[in-house]
């Protein structure tokens, strides 16, 4: 295993022509996709699983702020990732930061992307003149203040916000776990980096086919912002909105997602 694998506890499952990158969002890691994995396994794919640095599964002292002050040092990450493995060709699946993590990395390596699967996916979570994010500047400032004065505290109380149900469901719990476990620093400093960033002028130039999935109610990123994705990526793009609750559904609702996940891995045309 290379050092890039081993910092980012990167999985190679299963075997097969096809690969699929299964890449998470914030506050969680690979385990996020526990309810997908099974299916793609009986499909014969080969499955690719690694951690975004800064999650509680890795090691903190690989996490250097200043890299990670940008998304693109997750792209970064990402195409070594898919360098180290020699990979050719993949459908890459992102979920909420990732979907853009996965779109910068296709600019300068479309070769590398057949196909490009955004869950829950924002350019930008700021409002703006003409754009709604869902979110104001003073929201965040207050969410990064929380974030600082009681990590546990704030941790407890954004869960069930994100994921949609109350403290008592699996998918709450799952999440608060794959919380706690960063370092409240490093957890802080890549909300920021998440929050505040814009990625809007740069969809213009991702030409990968790009497929959209999106909570019909998402605390982190309204409908409109799926339809403005639509509406702004250089290449093909379809958009599917899912009758599912909160910006984690491939944990809420698998029921719902998993199926809609699997027919957008399996087929290249449009829906």
């Amino acid at each position: 295993m290379g050092i890039v694998e081993e910092a980012h506890n990167v999985k190679v499952l299963g075997f097969g022509e096809r690969t699929i990158v299964l890449a998470h969002g914030f506050g969680t890691d690979q385990s996020v996709w526990k309810h997908l994995i099974p299916h793609l396994l009986d499909d014969n794919q080969r499955i690719i699983l690694y951690d975004n640095m800064g999650a509680g599964t890795t090691n903190p002292d690989y996490f250097d702020f200043q890299r990670y002050s940008t998304l693109e040092g997750y792209t970064y990450d990402l195409l070594a990732i898919l360098e180290e493995l020699r990979v050719d060709s993949c459908v890459f699946v992102g979920h909420s930061v990732s979907g853009m993590i996965g779109a910068l990395a296709s600019i300068s390596r479309p070769d590398l992307f057949s196909k490009i699967i955004m869950v829950g996916a924002s350019p930008r979570y700021l409002n703006d003149v003409d754009y709604y994010g869902g979110f104001e500047q003073e929201d965040l400032d207050q969410l990064f203040e929380a974030m600082r004065s009681n990590y546990k505290a704030w941790c407890s109380g954004f869960a069930p916000l994100a994921v949609g149900g109350d403290m008592d469901s699996v998918a709450v719990q799952e999440f608060s776990r794959t919380l706690f476990n960063m370092r409240p620093d490093i957890a802080l400093s890549v909300a920021q980096t998440i929050f505040q960033s814009d990625m809007r002028q740069i969809l213009c130039l991702v030409t990968v086919p790009c497929h959209i999935m999106q909570s019909m109610k998402d605390l982190a990123v309204p409908v409109v912002v799926s339809e403005y994705l639509h509406q702004n990526l250089g290449g093909e793009s379809i958009v599917e909105v899912m009758s599912s609750d909160g910006h984690l559904p491939q944990l809420s609702s698998p029921e719902v997602v998993i199926p809609m996940l699997l027919r957008h891995i399996r087929h290249d045309i449009a829906l």
